[in-house]
Order: C-alpha cells, then sequence, then structure tokens
C-alpha cells in the first residue's frame, strides 16, 4: 500500500477526528456505486479504507510510523556516506591532478631557463618524468608506443614489410591510446561502484487470519513504489522475509534486497508464540474449582474444551493441531490461557465459605 497519509491527503501529526473527516470525504468521493463509469473506483475505494484501517489504529499508526521513521533515517544515512565517499574521491583525484601539475610546471621552468649543464648531467625527458611520477609501467607504454620501437626484419620483400609497418604502427597507436586513458583514469579518479546496493529494512503488521489464509502484504517504499509478498507456511510472528532485489537502487550497480519482519497484531483477539495461537477465556470461580464444559471462539470457528476440576489462572487447555502451519508439514496448537473472574455483585454464600476456609469453621 502506498503511504496512508498522502493517500487521505493528510499531514502526518494529522488528529484521529481529522483522519476520520478525510476518510469519509474520500470515501464518498470514490465511491463504486457514484463512479460506475470509472473501472478502478473499486481499487481506490479499497485502498483508501485500507489506509483509514490503519491509521484509526494508535498501535497500528504507531508501528507504521517507527518503520518509516527508520527507512528514512537509513536512506538519509547511505545518502550522506555517499555524499562522503564521493567527496574523499574528488579529494584525491584533485591531489593527483595538483602533484601532476606540480611536475610539469616543474619541467617546464627548467626547460625554460636553459642554463648550461655538464656534459655528464643529462636533462630528464618526458619518458623519465612519467617513470618518475607513475612508475617504469608508464615509461615503458610509452617507448612501446614511439615510432621505430622495434626494428624491422631485413630479410622481408617490400609487401610485407609495409603489411609488418602497418601491424606495428596500429599496435603503437593502440598501447598508446590504452596507456593515456589509464593515465586520465588515474588523474579523474574512479568512482568504486558497490556490487549491491545496501539492503532496505522494512515491517509490516498482519493478523492471526492473515497468516492462516496466507494473505498478500503490500510493503510502501520511500520512493512511491510498492512492493508485494504473500505469506507462506512457516512465517509467524517475528518472522524475515528478504525480498531480492526490491530494496535500495544505486547507479551501476544491483539492486539491494528488501527485508521485512512480520510483527503479529497486538490488538488482536489472538496472540502468537512460535506457531502456537493463544487466547484468553474467562471462567467463574466453581468452573474452575468443579470443572466445565466450554465452547471457545478460534481463528477456525467455535471449539469445545473440556476445563479441567481445579484449573487456576495459571493453566492452559491445549487444542492439538489448531494452531499455524509450521513450513515443515505440522501444525502448532491453540491454546486457551484460563482467566477466572468473580461475579459482577458479591455472592455472600461465596464469601461465607472462603472466610470460613480462612479463619477456620466455628458452630
Amino acid at each position: 500500500m502506498r503511504d496512508p497519509y498522502s493517500i487521505l491527503g493528510v499531514q502526518r501529526d494529522a488528529g484521529s477526528d481529522e483522519i476520520k473527516a478525510a476518510w469519509r470525504s474520500q470515501a464518498k468521493a470514490v465511491h463504486p456505486d457514484h463512479n460506475q463509469t470509472d473501472p478502478d473506483a473499486t481499487a481506490r475505494f479499497a485502498e483508501i479504507g485500507q489506509a483509514y484501517d490503519l491509521l484509526k489504529d494508535p498501535q497500528k499508526r504507531g508501528l507504521y510510523d517507527q518503520a518509516r521513521r527508520v527507512a528514512e533515517t537509513k536512506k538519509r544515512d547511505q545518502t550522506i556516506m555517499q555524499q562522503r565517499a564521493a567527496a574523499r574521491e574528488a579529494a584525491q583525484r584533485a591531489k593527483a591532478a595538483e602533484k601532476l601539475m606540480e611536475e610539469l610546471a616543474k619541467a617546464q621552468s627548467r626547460a625554460s631557463k636553459a642554463e648550461p649543464q655538464p656534459e655528464s648531467a643529462k636533462p630528464e625527458s618526458a619518458e623519465d618524468m612519467l617513470e618518475r611520477i607513475f612508475g617504469a609501467d608508464a615509461k615503458a607504454k610509452v617507448a612501446a608506443a614511439k615510432p621505430g620501437a622495434a626494428s624491422d626484419n631485413a630479410n622481408m620483400s617490400e609487401e610485407e614489410q609495409a603489411t609488418a609497418q602497418s601491424e606495428k604502427m596500429e599496435a603503437r597507436a593502440a598501447q598508446a591510446s590504452s596507456f593515456f586513458s589509464a593515465l586520465l583514469r588515474r588523474i579523474r579518479g574512479t568512482t568504486v561502484v558497490p556490487d549491491k546496493a545496501p539492503d532496505i529494512t522494512a515491517e509490516a503488521i498482519v493478523t492471526v487470519s492473515d497468516l492462516i489464509e496466507q494473505k498478500w502484504v503490500t510493503i510502501g517504499m520511500p520512493e512511491e513504489r510498492e512492493v508485494r509478498f504473500q505469506l507462506e507456511p512457516g512465517m509467524t510472528d517475528g518472522h524475515v522475509v528478504r525480498l531480492k532485489g526490491q530494496g535500495l537502487k544505486l547507479p551501476e550497480s544491483a539492486r539491494g534486497d528488501l527485508v521485512v519482519t512480520l510483527l503479529a497484531s497486538r490488538d488482536d483477539t489472538f496472540s502468537i508464540r512460535n506457531f502456537d495461537i493463544h487466547t484468553t477465556f474467562p471462567i467463574s470461580l466453581a468452573d474452575a474449582v468443579l470443572g466445565c464444559e466450554a465452547t471457545v471462539q478460534s481463528p477456525h470457528g467455535e471449539l469445545k474444551v473440556t476445563v479441567p476440576a481445579w484449573s487456576g489462572s495459571d493453566r492452559a487447555v491445549r487444542v492439538d493441531g489448531k494452531g499455524l502451519k509450521d513450513g515443515s508439514g505440522g501444525y502448532g496448537d491453540f491454546v486457551v490461557e484460563l482467566r477466572i473472574i468473580l461475579l459482577d455483585t458479591p455472592d455472600a454464600k461465596v464469601m461465607d465459605l472462603m472466610r470460613h476456609m480462612r479463619e477456620g469453621l466455628y458452630l
């Protein structure tokens, strides 16, 4: 889903009343009954409803805002790191260019002075200068690129000599082009591009029914892009889903991954622990002491459970195989956690019984 705030047209600090008013206005405007000629009306109406369902719930809205802030912070940090790396590379290029210009200026100054030198002292050639600055490999390449670097074979015919000379000239030209291209790259610098862009992390809020029905989940990306994936057996609360090639895109590098952490909704009737589905069930004091048969609502419908006698609030009734799929062909359990509750109004007989149990029975 796209950014729910932009869908409803409200600011990120909008109050619940403003969000509700925006939802009503948007839903009325795009309702399919009022836009029967628009084929996209149903999809837009559903999108507005999903946005409102997320923002009207304080907990879901808080989790979404937190995930968005984390994604924006990480993206901003990555941009800052890239800018710093580019600045360092630019400084290195400038330093290399400055060094080259200094050496060339020194050579030009020495040549312009043209002072008499002893016969034993030879002026520094361009090849020697390149060797001093860039190493012996540079001098070898320049020497290979100069005409007459290799001797001709006197035994060849004139036609063969002409062909060989042409091949040598082409080879020298290629060597010279390669060397000066490398020299230019060294002066300008070469940006090191990562093979793969960094990953992006996100969170997705899902309900127990979403996991059971293996529904599709939509993640809104910072660049107004959406990524969808389907819930599968073996996924549960805290499960991490890695979506290859759905993350950050940088120039001349492979797109990174999108790493999504599934978070089970905390306001749901049911909770998840591993692949077990938990729920709480209130029982009276009499049922806790004497035991009873009870009907409990589960994600799969109503279930009949037996509450054993003398069951406290620390007791749980476990129904095998009514939990989530564990991804290996099995299922978790449905766990009913018992909670003892008292009557709305005090019961005199119960109070007398408890008093006698605590203080002793007197006739």
